[in-house]
């Protein structure tokens, strides 16, 4: 499912802002001698899936990548979110519609495997979704409750190790015997699906459960999951960047 085959016509765009409730400079937080968003960004060029910029409404993100050699463009502080930000990007960057696929990668996952930028794109072009993601079985009893954990219950494409995902949500689903998936956020767009989406107003399950990707689906998007191995570690806490420094801080 994981292939090493290189892909064409992406650009892979990680998002950053500096203002964040629980850690704030996120993205500027030193993790064994180097910011996170320079993390992110050398794991995002090692997927060798296309060209990578981050989107950043702080002249110190912008700054710090282009010292690592990327590259980084200045954007609009007013973005409600993520998938606002990209599009301003995607747009500036490819305003003739170019590009066949944009991916979407938090900028909070300093010990993401690339594997799981190519597998979000496997899924995307797996029978034409509209957008495609990544779950990992859940293994851990306690996860299964934890809201802070998103599910995705999804349906097999026949064939394929490919979910179609019906739902997302934060409670315990579904019920019954057998296997939960814990979502993880990284998506990647045709570039008419991300025009699409960003154009939607927020829906009332996504206000409810505070995912953004349940705007798409009630819009009647179709959104394919690949099932992965592996979870990157997301850093939202003082205790999550501590984790991220002792993974990471004796290998960088």
């Amino acid at each position: 499912m994981l292939t090493d085959a290189p892909m064409t016509s992406n650009l892979i765009v990680i998002p950053a802002r500096l203002k964040a409730t629980r850690l704030p400079d996120k993205p500027l937080a030193v993790i064994g001698g180097e910011p996170m968003i320079v993390h992110v960004w050398r794991r995002a060029m090692e997927a060798d899936c296309g060209k990578v910029v981050v989107a950043t409404d702080a002249e110190a993100v912008r700054d710090a990548i282009l010292t690592a050699g990327g590259e980084a463009l200045m954007t609009d502080p007013g973005h409600a979110s993520g998938s606002d930000r990209i599009f301003e990007a995607v747009s500036r960057l490819d305003p003739g519609g170019q590009l066949a696929t944009i991916v979407n990668l938090q900028g909070d996952l300093p010990t993401l495997d690339p594997r799981l930028v190519r597998a979000c794109l496997e899924a995307l072009h797996e029978q034409e979704a509209d957008i495609g993601t990544i779950a990992a079985e859940i293994t851990r009893q306690e996860e299964r409750t934890d809201p802070n954990v998103v599910k995705v219950v999804g349906t097999p494409l026949a064939g394929t190790p490919i979910l179609r995902a019906l739902y997302f949500t934060r409670a315990t689903a579904p019920y019954g015997e057998g296997p939960l998936y814990h979502h993880i956020g990284i998506y990647a767009y045709t570039r008419a699906a991300l025009a699409r989406f960003v154009s939607l107003p927020p829906s009332g399950l996504e206000a409810r459960e505070k995912l953004e990707q349940l705007r798409a689906l009630e819009a009647g998007m179709r959104i394919h999951v690949a099932l992965v191995d592996t979870i990157p570690l997301g850093v939202d806490t003082p205790a999550d960047l501590a984790r991220a420094r002792s993974l990471l801080g004796a290998s960088t």
